[in-house]
């Protein structure tokens, strides 16, 4: 390949990488860049988990056999099958030697180079490929991984300038993973609440979103907890807002445990003392269980005041719902009269007959709703 298709087979590749929106996207670009700019019929993309001493592929492109999926779950290889990664992936680098790749075939290392026979050789024959292309990917000044790409049996034998490509190459993907880690830690930043470590507003709008176009699409049961925590207010006024900072952080973790109880439950803090959870699948009964022990344990919270805990869900009788806001209504209403109440149990919307009056206060023109409200606050006990 001449210099000038490797330049632009560079450039293909750092392009793929960039456009990638996910993790598993930059893979599976990086692996099919690197197999297309060597002439390869093969690709794989593994990371080294030092601390389970092994190398668990990602992704595997192009030609591939029966027991190689694209995205594996389960393929992995003992670090101690394969010699060859030791040296070059720690005892080489770690002595100041490059990050150089290496060719392999199937009747043995390439000539001129020092290596072994061993289980990469055979793992050609079994293949059916004719010789591979070894390049220890390193990321961050340590090694990463690595990026293989494999030839047919017929296919010319790599070479020198092959390998030396090839480590060019890895290094273009290093470069791809450290942005696809950065853009990845920023899109998690812009979906987590930063006190709490839990989901933020803005990732519960896309999920409801989603879980209400689900529900309208087949029917599946969604269900929104709204709390808000009491006393907040008064621990910040009193003690300070570092002491109630912890409270949410405390209550947070709570809640975290409790939605651990509702498979796939998302648990999340909208803002100031208001956290939800946000359920799609399991039932209505489940969730209502989940945030029974919500307010228990809220309420053995030290410097806490308990919580207000408001549910909403398409498995009760709410009326339609086709849209998140009004999912949303309905369990900032049924929250509201909780906290009106004073109950140390949630109040679930469509729960009280067909005058429900969380029912009737969410679905309330906006104009008659602070009414309503100061109606809820006339029942008090």
């Amino acid at each position: 390949m001449g210099e000038d298709k490797r330049l632009a087979a560079v450039v293909a590749l750092a392009q793929g990488m960039a456009a990638a929106h996910t993790p598993a996207g930059a893979w599976h670009a990086a692996a099919l860049g690197a197999c297309r700019a060597l002439d390869g019929s093969f690709a794989a993309l593994s990371v080294w988990e030092r601390e389970l001493g092994r190398l668990r592929v990602l992704v595997n492109v192009g030609d591939r056999r029966p027991d190689e999926e694209v995205f594996p779950e389960a393929e992995a290889y003992p670090v101690h099958q394969f010699p060859e990664i030791t040296e070059f992936l720690h005892e080489r680098w770690a002595g100041g030697g490059g990050a150089n790749a290496w060719v392999e075939t199937a009747e043995g290392t390439a000539a001129g180079t020092p290596g072994y026979f061993h289980r990469r050789v055979a793992a050609l024959r079994r293949r059916g490929r004719g010789c591979c292309v070894v390049a220890p990917v390193v990321l961050h000044g340590r090694a990463w991984g690595e990026l293989y790409v494999a030839r047919a049996i017929k296919a010319p034998v790599f070479d020198r300038s092959d390998a030396d490509f090839a480590t060019v190459l890895a290094a273009v993907v290093a470069a791809g993973l450290a942005q696809s880690e950065r853009l990845e830690e920023a899109r998690r930043l812009a979906y987590t609440d930063a006190l709490t470590g839990l989901a933020n507003r803005r990732a519960v709008d896309v999920r409801l979103e989603e879980a209400v176009e689900r529900h309208r699409a087949d029917g599946a049961v969604v269900s929104l907890v709204v709390c808000d925590l009491n006393g907040l207010k008064r621990v910040n006024d009193t003690l300070g807002h570092a002491v109630g900072d912890r409270l949410l952080e405390r209550f947070g973790s709570v809640l975290s445990l409790c939605g651990a109880m509702v498979p796939g439950a998302l648990a999340a803090r909208l803002g100031g003392d208001e956290f939800c959870l946000l359920a799609v699948g399991p039932a209505a009964d489940d969730v209502v269980k989940a945030a029974d022990e919500l307010c228990r344990r809220a309420g053995e919270l030290e410097l806490g005041e308990g919580v207000a805990c408001g549910i909403a869900s398409t498995e009760d009788a709410i009326g339609e719902v086709r849209d998140a806001r009004r999912l949303f209504r309905l369990a900032d209403a049924a929250q509201y009269r909780a906290k009106a109440l004073r109950a140390d149990r949630p109040v679930v919307a469509g729960r009280e007959g067909p005058e429900d009056p969380v029912v009737r206060l969410a679905d309330e023109p906006p104009h008659l709703a602070p009414a309503e409200r100061r109606r809820f606050r006339g029942r008090r006990p």
